[in-house]
């Protein structure tokens, strides 16, 4: 059976310019969404993190007012899905070869530790390089930062993606110090980056690598990556 590699942060909090910590952790819909897509299509699914940490919920995404009706069966489907593993495996010890896809999912933490982490770089690096499928979503796009290859170039410059937008930062509230805002950064840095509305679902594929704006982007993402992996072999 076909497995897929689904990458948390390890962060729990998010230091802001002024001094003060955010808390945070991971995003119920991003996590519980493709996780029960790809289950029901038939894969199985790992989950890993720098060290092997677990990293706590992120409560507003189980604040129906923030996250919308269906956060509480997110909430229970993550909950159950992360218990029901154990442990998490740590990222310098996975073996790429073992899954067909990586998934990289938000809430602010891929901003605080992967999008520098050189086991995850390098496993990005060698999946693009095989053409193994890559999918990123809200914030998880930050994490593909760290792909950078012995030459020191980015190895997803020049590529089309989408990703948290600095307009949805701002309505959010925690664009104001922010030590940095992903959209802007991730197209200073060379990406081909694209928006939808607000908060609405908005998804980009190009060849190997899918991304999301959003959390209403995750299922979405989720659905074209089982498309990609089972249609196109």
């Amino acid at each position: 059976m076909s497995k897929i590699l689904i990458v948390m942060s390890a962060a729990d909090v998010w230091e802001r310019t002024d001094g003060s910590a955010y808390p945070t952790g991971y995003w119920a819909e991003e996590l519980a969404a493709p996780h029960e897509k790809f289950v029901e299509a038939g894969f199985t699914v790992d989950f890993a993190s720098p060290g092997g940490v677990l990293q706590p919920l992120d409560a507003h995404s189980a604040d129906p007012e923030i996250a919308g009706p269906e956060c509480g069966h997110h909430v229970e489907h993550a909950e159950r899905a992360l218990r029901e593993f154990g442990p998490l495996l740590k990222l310098d010890e996975v073996a790429l070869d073992d899954y067909v896809a990586i998934v990289l999912p938000g809430g602010h933490g891929p901003v605080v530790d992967l999008y520098q982490d050189a086991d995850l770089g390098r496993l990005l690096v060698e999946a693009d390089a095989s053409g193994k499928v890559i999918g990123a979503v809200c914030h998880g796009p930050a994490a593909l930062l760290s792909a950078v290859d012995a030459d020191g170039r980015w190895v997803f410059e020049g590529r089309r993606m989408a990703a948290f937008t600095d307009e949805e930062e701002q309505l959010f509230g925690t664009a104001e110090n922010a030590p940095w805002l992903l959209a802007s950064t991730l197209r200073d840095k060379g990406a081909l980056h694209s928006q939808g509305p607000a908060y609405q679902a908005y998804t980009v594929r190009d060849r190997n690598l899918f991304t999301g704006q959003n959390p209403a982007s995750s299922a979405p993402m989720a659905e074209a990556m089982i498309t990609a992996l089972t249609e196109e072999g």
